[in-house]
């Protein structure tokens, strides 16, 4: 009987383990995709930033 209960009390705590293995892979993959939005959102404000700074110089006709 004891041993029984010794058996699922393992798999329980496999269970566990895994179950939390699992919710930190989800969690990781989860900020991996926000960060990479993130860095992709601040190189397009950089980009289209540069390019209006561009196109103000181009049309007052001075060099910096």
């Amino acid at each position: 009987m004891k041993d029984k209960q010794e058996r699922a009390a393992g798999k329980t705590g496999a269970d566990v383990k895994d179950s939390r293995r699992d919710r930190l892979k989800l969690a990781l993959r989860e900020n991996l995709k926000r960060r990479k939005s993130q860095a992709r959102g601040r190189s397009e404000a950089s980009a289209s930033s540069e390019s209006a700074d561009a196109s103000l110089d181009d049309a007052s006709g001075e060099e910096p």
